[in-house]
């Protein structure tokens, strides 16, 4: 897909609902609300959600609402995953568009008997499997791309590889990806993209998708 600058989503990474009025005025077009960014981001309130798509959809803004259930890894017990089913739930009927998460097993690979509950529940809104997807060994990501796509998820966020490593390093393994995904599913480039490269990444990317805390200037 060749890149369109005129219609490249910048998704902004929103910690609360205070930022969002100034990201979309700054060339926001999609939020993924989260809480908690100093620990990777985990589920916000009923309260900042509700109020953040209330904004935004009257804007016409799309909300992605993160649904994690604390920092650390995404091995999930049945009690975590009870609760991500309750606050994925909740999201949904707060009209949120989409919703984030991943789970992955002991081994770092798809843990996808949590991810089939997780996505059955979603049916009707957007997915994105976020970057715990960048903790799959490189060698199985392609296996887990097909699976992901096969199963109504519609993106992945990754850095293309360990979130300290630069993006001068990434960006093989992303074109990797997004060759290997052949528009079946999105590979959303995110970590290290900022205002300031953001178009230079997705022209290099071919994409019309980039995601990140520094995606507009604030």
């Amino acid at each position: 897909m060749a890149f369109r600058g005129d219609l490249m989503i910048k998704e902004f990474c929103a910690e609360n609902y205070l930022d969002i009025p100034t990201a979309i005025t700054n060339g926001a077009n999609r939020i993924e609300l989260c809480d908690n960014l100093a620990v990777g981001g985990t589920t916000p309130s009923k309260g900042v959600i509700q109020a953040s798509v209330a904004y935004c959809k009257a804007r016409q803004i799309p909300v992605m609402t993160m649904i994690r259930p604390r920092k650390g890894n995404f091995h999930y017990t049945n009690t975590e995953l009870a609760i991500m089913k309750t606050d994925l739930l909740l999201a949904k009927e707060l009209k949120t568009s989409g919703l984030v998460f991943g789970c992955l097993d002991a081994n770092n690979c798809l843990d996808k008997p949590a991810l089939l509950e997780l996505i059955n529940l979603a049916d009707g809104l957007e997915i994105t499997f976020h970057m715990a997807f960048d903790l799959i060994p490189q060698d199985k990501q392609f296996a887990a791309l097909d699976w992901l796509a096969d199963h109504r998820v519609t993106r992945i966020l990754t850095h293309g590889g360990d979130a300290k490593q630069p993006l001068s390093q990434t960006l093989p393994h992303l074109k990797e990806l997004i060759a290997y995904a052949k528009g079946r599913i999105t590979i959303l480039p995110g970590g290290q993209i900022t205002y300031a490269n953001a178009t230079k990444i997705a022209t290099s990317l071919g994409v019309n998708e980039v995601h990140g805390t520094k995606i507009i200037p604030m």
